[in-house]
């Protein structure tokens, strides 16, 4: 998240100074580093696909005693 609020940082700085180019290299960089950390976030609060695996396995197994 700082990388992405420093590519921002730094393309409004180069905005101001009339570079564009190099303003949009900063942007999509820091646009890329928001988008990689929102989908870390993401990753880590839903449950893995093992975890899935297991509870399904379990549930099964407590049908088949019944």
């Amino acid at each position: 998240m700082i990388m992405a609020a420093v590519g921002g940082a730094v393309a409004v700085i180069l905005v101001l100074r009339d570079d564009y180019e190099m303003a949009f290299v900063a942007a999509a960089g820091g646009a890329v580093c928001w988008i990689l950390s929102y989908r870390q976030q993401l990753k880590a609060s839903l449950p893995s696909e093992d975890d899935e695996e297991s509870s399904e396995d379990e549930e099964t197994d407590e049908e088949v005693r019944s």
